[in-house]
């Protein structure tokens, strides 16, 4: 299941967890920009943000949850090309929305292509059945489905099997969305929570153990806009003293799992930092895990 793009409207509880039917290619272009901020910060964001913008109306009391698995080859090409700051760089990923659990095979779950173009981020995806997403990007098999944009789904197929493709690294976090309205349509913000990650069972369906792959003491903002951010944004975020960073959870739960270099983003390895508590009307975590102990998405 997917979020819509829309412009907004008062949140709906529960709404994240709802599965939408699969359909055709859904391509954008974007600016994007993050920010890492402490959680003694949030509460000034989100405040800004609630007056300035309207709450996804996917989203529920509590956001919701972003799982995605990354695929890339033997040797990291798609990590490297990252690191390196190559100016056309791409991943793909297998994408669901919504909570963990058992579910069924034919749970619609997004196939992604992202690609950075200089500084314009590129967006093309599928919703597919999750049985028939992994028959395209694990088994390798030419798949079809009604409504879906076949050329799109034989261009995810050759990228697999060209560059002998496979599932690398998993991550998720809780999503907390803002869309824009007026003078700001089309400019999304987003704040995710407890960003965590794992380097084997890449069942989208399991409710695997995972470890934080950034600072549990910190969120990834991330502003998404048609042209350039508004104005404010940049004036909220000098105010309250934020950084434009340049991290990608993908390449964080590379490095978290020592299959790379760690960034200067990780914990420390004795960092005794507790979880935040959880987002309004979201349930409370159970217990206060460290950095390098595990807990599920």
């Amino acid at each position: 299941m997917s979020p819509k793009h829309g412009a907004g409207g008062r949140a709906r509880s529960g709404a994240g967890d709802r599965l939408r039917a699969p359909g055709r290619l859904h391509a954008f272009n974007r600016y994007e920009i993050k920010y890492l901020v402490p959680v003694g910060k949030v509460a000034d964001i989100r405040s800004e943000l609630a007056g300035r913008m309207l709450v996804d109306r996917n989203a529920g009391a509590g956001g919701y949850g972003v799982w995605s698995v990354y695929y890339d080859t033997d040797r990291l090409r798609f990590y490297w090309e990252k690191v390196e700051g190559l100016r056309f760089r791409r991943k793909l990923r297998v994408r669901r929305y919504g909570e963990t659990g058992e579910a069924p095979e034919d749970t619609p779950v997004s196939v992604e292509i992202k690609q950075r173009v200089n500084r314009v981020t590129q967006k093309r995806r599928v919703l597919l059945p999750y049985d028939t997403a992994r028959a395209l990007c694990d088994r390798r098999v030419r798949v079809s489905h009604p409504g879906a944009d076949q050329p799109f789904v034989d261009e995810v197929l050759d990228l697999v099997v060209r560059l002998d493709l496979r599932p690398v690294a998993m991550t998720g976090y809780r999503r907390e969305p803002y869309v824009g309205t007026g003078a700001d349509l089309g400019l999304r913000v987003t704040l995710d929570h407890r960003v965590r990650g794992r380097d084997r069972d890449f069942d989208l369906r399991a409710e695997a153990e995972n470890r934080y792959i950034i600072d549990p003491g910190h969120v990834v903002m991330e502003v998404k806009a048609d042209e350039r951010a508004p104005y404010w944004v940049t004036d909220m975020a000098a105010r309250l003293d934020l950084q434009v960073e340049r991290i990608s959870k993908y390449c964080q739960s590379v490095e978290a799992f020592g299959k790379a270099p760690r960034s200067v983003f990780h914990v420390p390895e004795g960092d005794q930092s507790e979880v935040p508590g959880p987002l309004p009307g979201a349930a409370a975590p159970l217990g206060a895990p460290r950095l390098l102990q595990t807990q599920s998405l």
